[in-house]
């Protein structure tokens, strides 16, 4: 009954996302060109709206409000990934660092065209690697004289996203074109202005294919929860699990950065509100996830462009401004639940 809601609440979401504006659009219009460039039906509509509709809705605000959906959802199931990768309710892309790493690499692209090779696909595998390789310097810091705590941890990722914030911020200083210095310094704020149906293809085929492994797995993650120790019990080959979520979270971390810049604390704070509602079981909590941080981000974007109308701002910014007390609220609490109680 949650998941239909939702689905339903997102679909409402979507069609008022995309009548709002500087040009107001009425919503059976949104669905006719929508219905009218879907195969074997367009013949059955009839075009009763003129060009300029078309484009604002079709070329503009559609590629636009569709983004926020895919990026809502990915940053969402990100969180829930990494959340059990460290057993951790406080874990997050953005806190931890990953974010961070992976927007180093975007940013060599962008200024610097570095990772040229990959052709168009340069600037998603700069995040990557760059998200890749934040992920596993943190492990390595927090597992240093034992096993990983929660302290440690946060403090090994606080401590790699403010060097690798420096480090971004070396780079944006001493890029000779300053133009781009602009464009990235927008960027990494977090936006989904400039989305374009191109854009689309991999971000959504990334986070189709990173749900679908972790629903596949929901089981293993389900027996993370309990420790490694008793995960192994269970039958789960946590080295090998590990390295699977190391993947998967620093590809669609990547993949997301590099399409909309940094935007914090959806990973944080959406698994968590979904707990609540489901409980721990990650067959519930993958796609509830993904559905309400959808509907989040989209909403969270509508805000960001006319707070201030009619200069936009960051999506960042809100997320932020969300998240940040969201975070203090967490730590504040006397204990913390996640799979059960620890501190």
């Amino acid at each position: 009954m949650l998941l239909v809601v939702l689905v339903i609440g997102l679909i409402v979401t979507i069609t008022l996302a995309i009548t709002m504006g500087s040009v107001p659009i009425d919503s059976a219009k949104v669905w006719k060109i929508a219905l009218w460039h879907t195969p074997f039906l367009g013949e059955s509509i009839q075009a009763d709206w003129t060009k300029a509709e078309h484009t604002i809705i079709w070329d503009i605000r559609f590629p636009r409000v569709l983004l926020g959906v895919i990026v809502g959802a990915g940053l969402s199931v990100v969180g829930v990934a990494i959340q059990a990768l460290v057993r951790n309710s406080l874990a997050d892309p953005y806190i931890l660092g990953v974010s961070s790493g992976a927007s180093v690499g975007a940013t060599l692209v962008i200024l610097f065209g570095a990772f040229s090779l990959f052709g168009q696909f340069a600037l998603s595998a700069g995040a990557f690697v760059g998200s890749l390789l934040s992920v596993l310097l943190i492990f390595v810091l927090s597992r240093i004289g034992g096993q990983n705590s929660t302290v440690r941890l946060l403090m090994a990722g606080i401590a790699i996203s403010a060097v690798l914030s420096a480090v971004t911020s070396l780079i944006i200083f001493s890029a000779p074109n300053e133009h781009g210095i602009r464009s990235v310094l927008f960027w990494m704020s977090g936006s989904l202005a400039g989305a374009k149906w191109d854009y689309l293809t991999i971000p959504s085929v990334v986070v189709s294919i990173v749900m679908l492994i972790l629903i596949a797995h929901y089981r293993s993650l389900n027996a993370m929860l309990l420790g490694e120790e008793s995960a192994r019990t269970l039958g789960v080959n946590t080295t090998r699990f590990r390295r699977l979520l190391f993947l998967v979270t620093a590809l669609l971390t990547g993949v997301i950065v590099a399409i909309s810049g940094a935007i914090g604390f959806v990973g944080l704070m959406m698994p968590h509100i979904v707990r609540v509602l489901v409980g721990s079981d990650h067959r519930r909590v993958l796609p509830v996830s993904a559905l309400l941080g959808a509907i989040f981000l989209v909403w969270a974007d509508v805000i960001a462009r006319f707070a201030f109308a009619p200069e936009e701002l960051p999506i960042g910014i809100i997320t932020a401004l969300c998240g940040g007390p969201f975070f203090l609220w967490l730590m504040m609490r006397s204990s913390y639940s996640f799979g059960g109680s620890g501190k």
